[in-house]
């Protein structure tokens, strides 16, 4: 087997998270009670998109852009979901709603080029933690909002917690699967010029079950 930097890099990182930490950021028990518009739930949410460790010390952004807290690690975390909150009027529903994000300076870079779909010029590999999940993406092609407009519907994949890794060169993606069912790391968006890695942690078959025989649904 020919040895990957790219994947070796991504499991140290992956090693340094316990399951106590993916447990402890989504735990309802950590949650202020307070309303979803208020300050102090929306840095509580955003920042709990990453493990404590990063979490702690990021720049918290709200969805207008907007700092809710200063942060000095170079990690930013804010609410990652392009389709805006489903009541304006009570903020989101949860962190998992709002897509929770955090990401390093070179994920923002890709974050921006997302946004204004132009192609990604990174220095660097980038990560990016979700340890809310997502609302759902057909994983083969960017920007299908609804499962109704995926080409193929058994492509479409709603996220728990995960952690992505969005390579610097797109070529470093050539052996990976891209079957999101199996429990490990997979590409999304393959072929195009946002193919990342999406790296599966404690909890990500939360939302839609798991479809490998190699493991239980639903786990």
């Amino acid at each position: 087997m020919k040895f990957s930097p790219f994947l070796f890099a991504a499991g140290l990182l992956l090693s340094s998270l316990s399951f106590s930490y993916a447990h402890d950021a989504t735990d309802a028990g950590g949650e202020p009670d307070l309303p979803h518009t208020s300050k102090e739930w929306k840095i509580w949410a955003y920042s709990s998109a990453a493990p404590s460790f990063i979490a702690q010390r990021a720049l918290v952004l709200d969805a207008g852009g907007d700092t809710l807290r200063a942060g000095d690690n170079g990690w930013t975390c804010m609410p990652g979901n392009p389709r805006g909150i489903s009541n304006p009027q009570t903020g989101w529903k949860d962190a998992h709603e709002a897509m929770s994000v955090c990401a390093d300076a070179a994920s923002m870079a890709w974050m921006q080029a997302w946004m204004t779909s132009t192609k990604p010029q990174l220095e660097r590999d980038g990560f990016m933690w979700m340890l809310h999940g997502d609302m759902g993406e057909d994983n083969t092609t960017p920007m299908v909002m609804k499962k109704s407009d995926a080409a193929d519907p058994s492509q479409w994949i709603e996220s728990g917690p995960h952690l992505m890794l969005m390579p610097k060169n797109l070529e470093s993606l050539a052996n990976f699967t891209d079957d999101f069912t199996r429990g490990e790391p997979y590409v999304m968006f393959p072929g195009s010029d946002y193919a990342h890695l999406m790296i599966p942690v404690e909890g990500y078959y939360r939302h839609q079950p798991e479809s490998s025989p190699v493991h239980p649904k639903g786990q």
